[in-house]
């Protein structure tokens, strides 16, 4: 076992959201910690709070009650601030839709994040060319979003997400508008470059296929966070 710090540990969080008169618990009371190159596949029923789990680890969102941390830094209580620079530098982002920018080409929606972090124009542009190769975009360096099918926009967001080199990816659906070939190819081109750089990730995805991939898997039910590690019996016709 690594005396490291986890790169993201979730301690007894809990979120629930006013509807009218009612209170709605999302999640209560979840646990979990992510290694240094641990690649976790989130599951569990539409609704189950898998995107607020995200939103929460990500620090786009405050728990009701529960501790982040990254890299052994409670992050819970610091100022908006010090958590927008940490999202900069810490964490990656990818969503089930690209969000790229419609005006810039996949070279430019690469640099743009590394240049407003500080780098030079020669920086940014060197690590957006590997980047894109990587994803397999060679020949896509100066195709803007239009120019590019679905796969190769959803590419070219992961290369994005990966672009300040963060510790820890947090992917929310990310091959969900995808056809199932089309799936593959983009999950397969994920999967090599953070094995490649090390890097941790939490991706939910409703993909039995893809899940059995990562390095294990833990399903949000109830708002409980369970190890499918002691349901290894479980079939993936019980995912859900």
């Amino acid at each position: 076992m690594s005396n490291q710090a986890p790169v993201l540990e979730l301690k007894n969080l809990y979120r629930s959201f006013k509807q009218g008169s009612q209170n709605l618990q999302v999640l209560r009371g979840v646990d979990l910690d992510i290694e240094k190159g641990e690649v976790v596949a989130l599951i569990g029923p539409s609704g189950a709070g898998k995107s607020t789990l995200l939103q929460i680890a990500g620090l786009l969102e405050k728990p009701t009650k529960g501790d982040i941390y990254l890299d052994g830094q409670n992050c819970s209580k610091l100022g908006d601030r010090l958590r927008t620079e940490l999202r900069r530098d810490y964490l990656g982002f990818v969503y089930q839709y690209h969000n790229l920018l419609a005006d810039f080409d996949a070279m430019e929606n690469v640099m743009i994040p590394q240049l407003i972090a500080g780098a030079t124009s020669k920086e940014a542009e060197e690590r957006a060319k590997w980047l894109l190769k990587k994803m397999g975009l060679e020949k896509r360096f100066r195709h803007r979003p239009a120019e590019m099918s679905g796969g190769e926009q959803q590419r070219v967001a992961i290369a994005r997400a990966l672009a300040n080199m963060p510790k820890l990816l947090l992917a929310d659906e990310p091959t969900g508008n995808l056809d199932p070939k089309t799936a593959e190819t983009v999950f397969s081109a994920l999967l090599a470059v953070v094995k490649e750089t090390g890097l941790s990730a939490l991706i939910a995805t409703h993909n039995f296929d893809l899940a059995d991939r990562m390095d294990r898997k833990v399903k949000l039910d109830g708002g409980k966070l369970i190890d499918m590690r002691a349901e290894r019996f479980v079939s993936s016709k019980n995912f859900y």
